[in-house]
């Protein structure tokens, strides 16, 4: 039983190490910017950029009130 669990594990090992990575133009429809999660980077960065200023003067998301001084 264990030569089996072994040889099938190895055989499972060698299919995933034997895949390659997709071609560029096999990825057309992905690269789409409707495909991405944030199709606006700056306004994702800007975004990001206020939640972390925020959040990082307040202490965390259990305490009340903003980075800027208003409760």
């Amino acid at each position: 039983m264990r030569r089996i669990v072994t040889v099938a594990l190895v055989i499972v090992c060698a299919g995933c190490a034997s895949m390659s990575p997709p071609k560029p133009w096999e990825k057309g429809d992905l690269s789409r910017a409707s495909m991405q999660f944030d199709s606006d980077r700056l306004g994702a960065k800007y975004t990001d950029h206020v939640y972390q200023s925020k959040e990082m003067t307040s202490g965390g998301q259990g305490v009340g009130g903003g980075g800027c001084g208003c409760n």
